[in-house]
């Protein structure tokens, strides 16, 4: 079968347009035929589609925004806004597409083209063909991972093969049922892509560019998979793989001077798995976030936050500013080599190791002090280490979506807190377990696929 493959210019999606119709549509300008292993290799490596992930989570986490007047007014009545206050809807229009669903599930079609046909192709080894379908089958375990966490109830195994999922869809057809599996059935095929990756020989185990998938970013994704399923001893082993194949930390103390030699994105050998958050620039910071600075003479309060006003009067707080400050970064949704760590961290606290679980934290912030102003953190009992790690990971990944996830999950050990925010003269408030942290699915795709149930709100 022969498949259309946008080269260079345009390439326009419409994701979930009827059952019965096609649910991706193609409109190229220039285009060629995906026939040989390099094409399928190159539609791989557009980064423009593979490495673009989502903006709500960013809003909706609760170590981002401000009661500024000015920076709120640029919220209302948009999609950003409705996530900044857990709103019913985030797409106000019937007409109007999600983009955080529409561009992540325009990649799964797109990683599904490459898995089903790439073993058929022209010009390649045996060898080529199965390095691109390994590396395809962890871009796809990505974006259902991500997927399932924004759309779906939080994994519990006592639910999860009830709970609504999402569509899965892993034909390279574009018409098909786009009923919801459940939770349990999209987390099965994400740990079966990622096994399969790992399982591959051909797939490098470090990548040439961190766009590029690697087994590193496999282990990484199933870390993070079996740390949402609460599988702590398998995702500290997943983890563990990952920091064997890749663990190199950023010593911030060697930028404080300038940011200019930080290294991009693409060469970034702190990042895993290059994936970044679309739609988002400079970004306010919450107080409660701003508090875990009390100490500012932690490097990334330093290096990585600036004063709002000095950017703009929008801002009259401190903004996340790592974008404006690094030469080709992004606001990361990919894993690095610093959560790893903070997984392996949690899952020691959790199996009831104090000690390790803060020798892992200590690790990591050594490189994020200076030497005469940096003091190890200690725990008495394995509950302070989680409370220590579960900061950390606050400070370490802040304005990643991260903290999003992590509201959810840590609801069920009863450590997510209320929040509550002042938005334009209302208050607004999320409780821990609220359906609010699943976010609705658009109007548009509902009335053209009736099969597909809505989230309860």
């Amino acid at each position: 079968m022969k498949h259309k493959l946008l080269l260079y210019i345009s390439l326009a999606a419409v994701v979930f347009t009827t059952a019965c119709r096609k649910y991706v549509e193609i409109a190229p300008v220039q285009q060629r035929v995906l026939e040989y292993t390099a094409d399928y290799e190159a539609l791989l490596n557009n980064s423009t589609y593979m490495d673009r992930t989502y903006t709500y989570p960013l809003y909706a986490e609760d170590d981002a925004g401000a009661d500024t007047a000015t920076w709120q007014n640029g919220l209302n009545g948009n999609t950003n806004g409705f996530a900044y206050t857990w709103a019913e809807k985030l797409i106000a229009l019937s007409t109007a597409d999600d983009n955080d669903w529409y561009n992540m599930y325009f990649s799964i079609y797109q990683t599904n083209l490459i898995i089903v046909n790439v073993m058929n192709s022209k010009g390649g080894t045996d060898a080529q063909k199965r390095k691109v379908l390994a590396a395809a089958q962890v871009h796809r375990a990505f974006y259902y991972h991500t997927l399932v966490n924004m759309y779906a109830k939080q994994y519990d195994s006592a639910t999860a093969n009830t709970d609504l999922g999402l569509p899965l869809r892993l034909d390279d057809l574009i018409t098909g049922s786009l009923k919801r599996v459940s939770v349990q059935a999209v987390y099965n095929q994400i740990l079966a892509d990622l096994n399969s990756a790992v399982a591959t020989a051909e797939l490098p185990n470090l990548p040439d560019f961190t766009n590029n998938a690697s087994k590193t970013a496999a282990y990484a994704m199933l870390a993070r998979t079996y740390l949402d399923m609460r599988n702590f001893p398998k995702a500290e082993e997943a983890a563990n793989n990952a920091l064997q194949l890749q663990s190199t930390v950023n010593n911030l103390n060697n930028y404080v001077t300038s940011l200019l030699t930080y290294p991009q994105k693409h060469v970034d050998p702190e990042l895993i798995f290059s994936k970044a958050a679309t739609n988002v620039n400079n970004f306010p910071l919450s107080p409660a976030q701003l508090a875990l600075f009390a100490d500012t003479s932690d490097l990334r309060f330093r290096l990585f936050t600036a004063k709002g006003s000095d950017v703009s009067v929008t801002y009259l707080t401190r903004i996340y500013a790592r974008t404006r400050r690094i030469s080709g970064q992004s606001f990361i949704s990919g894993p690095t080599v610093p959560e790893m760590m903070l997984i392996k961290a949690e899952c020691e606290a959790r199996a009831g190791s104090a000690g390790n679980a803060v020798a892992q934290l200590n690790a990591l912030r050594k490189s994020r002090f200076t030497p005469a102003q940096y003091q190890d953190l200690t725990a008495a009992t394995p509950a302070e280490a989680l409370q220590l790690v579960i900061r950390e990971r606050k400070i370490e990944l802040m304005c990643t979506g991260r903290r999003w996830f992590d509201q959810r999950r840590l609801a069920k050990d009863g450590l997510t807190p209320t929040i509550t925010r002042l938005f334009r003269g209302t208050t607004y408030t999320l409780e821990p377990g609220s359906n609010r942290y699943v976010f609705p699915i658009a109007d548009k795709y509902i009335l053209q696929n009736p099969e597909i149930e809505q989230n309860p709100r």
